[in-house]
């Protein structure tokens, strides 16, 4: 089959508390993106995304998983 076995798309919730000025920061965010591409989306639902970005950004990082493998595959 050339199609891979599909990953783990399980959901996995997690539960953080932020200070006040991060949460007012990612308020404006989630404003800037709506602004942006004319569609409002909760902070909820952008962080993922941008914890994503910011990881898959990050040289050292990067260079650590290809060393040790990337323990999200």
């Amino acid at each position: 089959m050339k199609l891979s076995k599909l990953p783990d798309r399980a959901p996995v919730k997690f539960t953080i508390v932020v200070r006040p000025q991060l949460a007012a920061r990612l308020q404006g965010y989630a404003e800037f993106y709506a602004e942006t591409y004319g569609s409002r989306e909760e902070v909820a639902d952008l962080v993922p995304f941008m914890l994503e970005s910011f990881m898959d950004g990050d040289a050292d990082f990067r260079r650590l998983t290809r060393t040790k493998g990337d323990p999200s595959s």
